[in-house]
């Protein structure tokens, strides 16, 4: 059923594997989505439904697409293996994989000490120890501290959870694999670029850029040992080896990676430097985000150096922040994203497992409307058709209002459909005014 219909964009709701039905044969130039992960999240019915593994629903989103046409779909770690079969079933190409690594995901996981206590009936004795000052020499006076100045302590009561002390059953999550597939070409790449305008990705229009663009060049050895350098020759770099020239850096940018982060310290710090006292840039506030092919800088970044082996080489975006939530959802009433869970319980290793809010967009699984942006200008040709089979609050859609794309969106849960359809008139207005 249609829901909405905008100068740019027709929202629809509905089960995808018959909406998806009504759409024309090679009509819509990308696919960029965020279905549901099969974990069960929070009792989300429509997160146990089955459908990213439905080979169905992927079939119609191929005959939709235009020969070469991309395929971008996010999922979870455990589960992503089952619905990349499922589209790679489905008759598209397995392209890549691409990561959205992030430092804020929350650890759900069931202390086996814990449980083993409690399987006996024996209580635990609770303790609160003082913690380490934060800094030497400055002890924290009983006069100072606080609740959060001690941490609690909960000490096994049975010789078994003693030796099961530290235990638990679940990682940290950290990062989200998006599956990267293209319908099959019909002919060379060349060929059916001229002929339908897919096949090919946005290098360029992807591509991360530095701030340290100060004219200097990277020396590249002899041997294939790289490095950044004032220096005029390999002999005034001892770390090079044989003959070298100079190459200027490409003024657009890195080639875009397969590797997206969420410029948190937390992940910046696991990209090590190739070179002491090279730190890469580091963002302060605000992000970027990617207009009409070329990229508008709204953020500002401490002082570093672009090298090879920093977190500066790829493309960041942190998670949906409440602004970028909310935005266009003024009057709206505000609900609690979920119902929380309990430790261990059913999809509680589910990376997407957020703290308990009462918001005005309340969907639990918001994506960022600049990552978003960023994967539909990287598949999408200028004017093209982004579909999101699998719509939630409307991020894809709002992403590809802001970069000049038109959009069709599904969605099945009625709830959501009046917040997505706020959100990308929000994003059209918005643009509006710009150009003005």
């Amino acid at each position: 059923m249609r829901y909405a219909t905008g100068q740019a964009y027709t929202l629809h709701q509905g089960d995808s594997r018959i909406v998806l039905k009504e759409l024309t044969d090679n009509s819509v130039d990308s696919v960029v989505t965020d279905p549901p992960y099969e974990l069960g999240f929070m009792g989300k019915k429509w997160d146990a439904s089955g459908i990213a593994f439905n080979v169905e629903v992927w079939q119609e989103c191929l005959r939709v697409l235009k020969p070469g046409g991309h395929l971008l779909a996010f999922s979870g770690s455990r589960t992503y293996h089952r619905m990349a079969v499922a589209i790679e079933d489905a008759g598209f190409d397995i392209r890549d994989q691409i990561m959205w690594i992030y430092g804020s995901g929350f650890p759900k996981s069931l202390d086996v000490s814990k449980a083993i206590d409690k399987a006996a009936g024996a209580e635990r004795e609770i303790t609160r120890e003082e913690k380490e000052p934060a800094v030497a020499g400055h002890p924290i006076s009983f006069d100072m501290r606080s609740s959060k100045d001690r941490e609690r302590r909960d000490i096994p009561a049975t010789t078994e959870a003693k030796q099961w002390q530290g235990w638990g059953t679940a990682l940290k999550p950290a990062h989200e694999p998006v599956v990267l597939a293209r319908k099959p070409l019909i002919g060379t790449v060349a060929e059916n670029v001229l002929t339908y305008g897919t096949g090919g990705l946005n290098i360029d229009g992807g591509r991360v850029v530095s701030p340290d663009n100060d004219g200097k060049v990277w020396i590249r050895g002899g041997k294939g040992v790289n490095a950044r350098s004032g220096a005029k020759d390999a002999q005034e770099n001892p770390q090079l080896n044989g003959e070298s020239e100079l190459v200027k850096p490409n003024s657009l940018g890195r080639w875009p990676a397969n590797v997206i982060h969420d410029g948190s310290d937390e992940v910046v710090e696991l990209f090590p430097a190739n070179i002491k006292g090279q730190v890469g840039m580091k963002k302060t506030v605000g992000d970027f985000r990617f207009i009409s092919g070329d990229i508008e800088t709204v953020q500002s970044f401490e002082t570093g150096t672009f090298d090879f082996g920093s977190a500066a080489r790829f493309f960041y975006c942190a998670k949906a922040s409440k602004k970028d939530r909310n935005e266009g959802l003024d009057g709206f009433e505000e609900k609690r994203d979920h119902d929380g869970r309990t430790e261990g319980g059913a999809g509680g290793s589910n990376p997407r497992n957020r703290t308990n809010n009462y918001r005005q967009n309340h969907h639990p699984t918001v994506k960022p409307t600049t990552l978003m942006e960023y994967l539909c200008k990287l598949v999408t040709p200028p004017n093209g058709i982004v579909l999101d089979p699998f719509m939630g609050s409307g991020s894809t859609g709002k992403a590809a209002m802001y970069a000049g794309f038109h959009f069709i969106g599904i969605e099945m849960s009625e709830e959501y459909l009046p917040i997505a359809k706020a959100r990308i008139e929000f994003a059209v207005a918005d643009e509006s005014e710009k150009l003005f």
